[in-house]
């Protein structure tokens, strides 16, 4: 990706969404983003793309051994969650009071 050009993506960090495709693919389960990277166009999200790392011994972890962390998921493979009609949405941004906000194209609602 350019480094021309700061790329601007709908979901942050904290939103609900859904996984639309890939092997965690479930368009009804809604999932939480615990962090979008921006210059990978990825999202980490809770309880999917589970991969299995294999750490040394340190001060923090003595015991050293597997762990199961989430790895990232391309941006375009998920979908904003929209509660009201219970389905993923796409987005749309418009200002009110000089604000830029979300709104769902499926329930026009605003998405805080």
């Amino acid at each position: 990706m350019s480094n021309r050009f700061k790329s601007k993506f709908n979901i942050k960090k904290g939103d609900m969404v859904v996984i639309i495709a890939g092997d965690d693919k479930d368009a009804k389960k809604p999932r939480k983003v615990l962090e979008v990277l921006p210059e990978k166009s990825c999202v980490i999200v809770e309880g999917a793309a589970i991969v299995t790392r294999h750490t040394k011994p340190s001060a923090q972890n003595t015991q050293g051994g597997l762990v199961k962390k989430e790895a990232s998921i391309h941006i375009s493979n998920v979908m904003l969650w929209d509660a009201k009609q219970e389905a993923g949405t796409k987005v749309k941004r418009s200002r009110e009071n000089g604000k830029l906000v979300r709104i769902s194209k499926k329930s026009g609602e605003v998405i805080k």
